[in-house]
């Protein structure tokens, strides 16, 4: 059995659903620490965050991934137990499999490689992984760039390991993200009985024209390989449940994906204009998720291009698409951040996978696209 595929199996059988970790980040702490790498956890709250660096100066390499999974769901749904990893006809299943303890593994033997190839390399290349990234990311990837921030650390190129290829590994470069920011909207009226409209203050009725507004607009026309942004609501919810009590509040929650053209306090300031225009009492809670990245062309684009298409047979799709990475928590800090990892077919699904050969194959990927920025580039 491969180096690559018995960790990924390893960790699969450590149920480590988000914040959980159970002992994922120290298996790997100690294989890198016999590599030569110098190894730092960050726990914040209930959340564990690996830092590990090889060398000393010069450009930083960052492989970015986590340990947690989103929970499996019933278990009578899957063919095997999502926590004992199983291959069948060429397939490994189990719970992380392609989401993504198998780019985590891969990581950790093209280190691995990597440093016993070239103990001497120029620059620095690390790893970082945190517990919190399919949870509420907030002890996670976002507070680790905090502590970052705080004591200068360097960092110049990212490679997030999340499962971005489409029908065949390498097919697709991923080079930025949307941003996200959801919303809680209370709307405030006055209950009532149905029959004395005259005495109440209907909330939905006030809240529909405004609501409307927002769904209706063209927010931007794009950027660059991005699409527009994008305003959803997602819920809505009123009422005692009697159908002759007109409700005295409104909930509303809604979520804005957006591109390069905007910032969150900017759409937060558009939105509540609306609101205020329409007349509204409201109460309002803002989370932002995360701010839009994009890669532009530059050395980590062009390496990346150029060892996909290696892999691959032609030049990977470049897109922006998808939902949210904690890439989006790195590139504030400076770094230039792209997507690598296996054909996204059944992540968060029962009876996830990811194909042994895709597998074996993930470890030299990510060692060319290393040795391409911090050996030949040198």
């Amino acid at each position: 059995m491969s180096d690559v595929l018995q960790l990924t199996r390893d960790l699969i059988a450590r149920a480590s659903v988000t914040p959980e970790d159970l002992g994922c980040q120290a298996l790997i702490s100690e294989r890198l620490q016999r590599a030569g790498f110098r190894c730092e956890h960050l726990r914040y709250g209930e959340v564990d965050n690996l830092w590990a660096v090889h060398g000393e100066d010069g450009p930083t390499l960052v492989l970015l991934g986590h340990t947690d999974v989103v929970p499996s769901g019933p278990r009578e749904a899957w063919a095997s137990d999502p926590f004992v990893p199983e291959i069948r006809d060429g397939v490994l299943y189990g719970r992380g499999a392609a989401d993504m303890k198998g780019s985590v593994a891969a990581f950790v033997v093209a280190l691995e490689r990597f440093v016993a190839a070239h103990p001497g390399h120029a620059g620095r290349v690390a790893l970082l992984l945190t517990s919190d990234e399919e949870g509420d990311a907030i002890d996670g990837v976002r507070r680790v760039a905090d502590t970052f921030r705080a004591r200068g650390e360097r960092l110049d190129w990212c490679v997030t390991g999340e499962p971005s290829s489409t029908a065949k590994l390498g097919d697709l470069l991923r080079v930025g993200r949307r941003g996200t920011l959801s919303a809680t909207l209370n709307v405030i009226g006055v209950q009532g009985h149905v029959a004395y409209p005259d005495k109440a203050r209907n909330p939905i009725h006030q809240a529909m024209p405004a609501l409307s507004e927002l769904a209706a607009r063209r927010w931007d026309e794009g950027y660059e390989t991005f699409p527009p942004t994008s305003f959803q609501i997602s819920n809505v919810h009123a009422g005692t449940g009697a159908n002759n009590v007109i409700p005295g509040e409104l909930q509303v929650l809604f979520n804005l994906r957006y591109n390069p053209s905007w910032n969150a306090e900017a759409l937060e300031r558009e939105c509540e204009q609306v609101l205020r225009a329409h007349g509204l009492e409201y109460e309002i809670r803002w989370f932002r998720g995360g701010e839009p990245f994009y890669t532009p062309e530059g050395p980590l684009r062009a390496a990346a291009r150029e060892v996909l298409a290696k892999f691959s047979g032609a030049a990977p799709a470049e897109s922006t698409g998808g939902g949210t990475s904690d890439a989006r928590f790195i590139a504030p800090l400076g770094a230039q951040c792209i997507e690598i990892g296996p054909v996204n077919a059944s992540i968060h699904k029962v009876d996830e996978h990811v194909s042994v050969a895709d597998l074996e194959a993930l470890p030299d990927l990510y060692l060319a696209l290393i040795e391409r920025l911090l050996v030949q580039a040198s």
